[in-house]
């Protein structure tokens, strides 16, 4: 069955314009509420909603825990945390479910809710269809001495640092390490940091003063020159830009040097590859081919699945592998955490930095990527570009020029009205080329 409100990571779009208004939402709460209490393993189930720190957040916390509670749920609040810290928190808590309201990298005028299942996993397809076929019928409401509670978390943030630490080896210590941290304005403002300075590093901690409209402007994960000019004037050894939920992670190095996704997850592979503790990494659609060809020429299985953090994850469990990842900065090790997490991307990375004694160009010296361009192109409502004739005639064309030299993939966002189109070839030149022929043939709705 294909879903109508759920995308590849939860439902997300700009506040105030269906799906995300707080009767949707409220309705939404309740439905998953619903589907809880038929599967109750107690007598009420327990759910935790964390979220970021864009304005809407009180909003559509409010209708959340609303339906939650009509529909006999008891709901505890965390508050601004990053997305992983909920996953993390659901699971050690025992909890049956945990939500986040946050739109990730995106403005601060959209917002989402994404759920996490009892053991910090995103929810299984029947889970989420059965969530779907609850929330266009009417709201139900159980009698008073039935409606769930809600309290308050107090402790979250402690806890969660605790974890991030416990992931560090016993007796290993940051000290003498100057590192900068981008928290993006978003939900890891009170904790990146803590972590780092907990773990003995010297932390310039930046872009961690949200006000609610300042999530993600021109600072984190997707504008990662702001902690790059952050690096270069504090002359630290390395710098971390998270997103809007701590989720991603872009490192740079002392000199000023950008390492997206896909270079962080080269470094993590030969760091477990030295240890005999690799199996094989997954990477997706839009990983880089010269990633591929490295971990090839090392005997190190690769396989791609669907763009998408959670496909990545299934793909993981398929295999029985732990590593994988997205050239946008979700890295994920499951035998760490059962979801991406940039925090302890970041504590992995400066891990195999200090067994190794070498800084991430030096850790990446042998991996050669391709020059890869990613454009977004806006797009109308009902657009399918595979009906696209002007489009599929480009992309023949592009494809003949790069055979033997590179590639093409088009998809549309899991989460914007975009059309995303990649092209990856053997130089700069005729993949800038590539992609703006392709760019100028996007336009005819299907």
């Amino acid at each position: 069955m294909s879903r109508k409100y759920f995308g590849t990571d939860g439902v997300r779009g700009r506040v105030g314009q269906a799906p995300i208004t707080p009767d949707f939402v409220m309705r939404m709460g309740n439905a998953a509420g619903r589907v809880l209490v038929a599967q109750a393993r107690r007598d009420k189930p327990k759910v935790l909603i964390g979220k970021d720190t864009r304005v809407s957040g009180y909003l559509l916390q409010a209708s959340l825990e609303a339906g939650f509670s009509a529909a006999g749920v008891d709901v505890m609040l965390a508050g601004p945390m990053p997305t992983s810290a909920i996953a993390y928190l659901t699971r050690t808590l025992s909890l049956d479910a945990g939500v986040v309201i946050s739109a990730s990298h995106n403005p601060f005028y959209d917002n989402g809710i994404k759920f996490f299942s009892a053991s910090g996993t995103k929810l299984p397809d029947d889970v989420e269809l059965g969530i779907e076929a609850l929330i266009d019928a009417p709201m139900q409401c159980r009698s008073s001495e039935s409606l769930g509670k809600a309290s308050r978390l107090s402790d979250a943030a402690g806890r969660y640092i605790e974890f991030c630490k416990g992931t560090v080896p016993y007796g290993m210590s940051f000290s003498g390490l100057k590192v900068v941290v981008d928290c993006a304005n978003g939900a890891a403002y009170h904790i990146a940091g803590s972590v780092f300075s907990e773990l003995g590093a010297n932390v310039i901690t930046v872009a961690n003063q949200p006000d609610g409209f300042n999530i993600n402007s021109g600072v984190g994960a997707t504008h990662p020159e702001y902690v790059r000019a952050s690096v270069l004037e504090h002359k630290a050894d390395i710098g971390f830009a998270l997103d809007g939920d701590a989720d991603r992670l872009i490192v740079v190095d002392s000199t000023g040097r950008i390492f997206n996704g896909d270079e962080l997850l080269y470094i993590l592979a030969m760091e477990r590859l030295q240890r005999g503790s690799l199996s094989g990494v997954v990477g997706t659609l839009m990983s880089n081919v010269g990633l591929e060809l490295a971990l090839k020429a090392r005997d190190v299985a690769f396989d791609r699945a669907k763009v998408g953090d959670r496909y990545v994850h299934e793909m993981l469990i398929e295999r029985g592998w732990s590593l994988g990842g997205e050239g946008s900065g979700h890295l994920l090790f499951l035998d760490r955490h059962t979801t991406g997490d940039g925090i302890l991307s970041a504590l992995q990375i400066l891990i195999a930095m200090l067994r190794s004694e070498k800084n991430p160009a030096e850790l990446t010296h042998d991996l050669q990527m391709y020059p890869q361009i990613l454009k977004n192109v806006k797009v109308t409502s009902g657009y399918v570009w595979t009906a696209d004739e002007r489009l599929l005639a480009a992309k023949k064309a592009v494809d003949a020029k790069l055979v033997g030299k590179g590639r093409t993939l088009i998809r549309p966002s899991g989460t914007e009205p975009l059309l995303r189109i990649m092209v990856e070839a053997h130089t700069q030149e005729l993949a800038v080329a590539c992609v703006e022929e392709l760019m100028a043939a996007v336009g005819v709705v299907g």
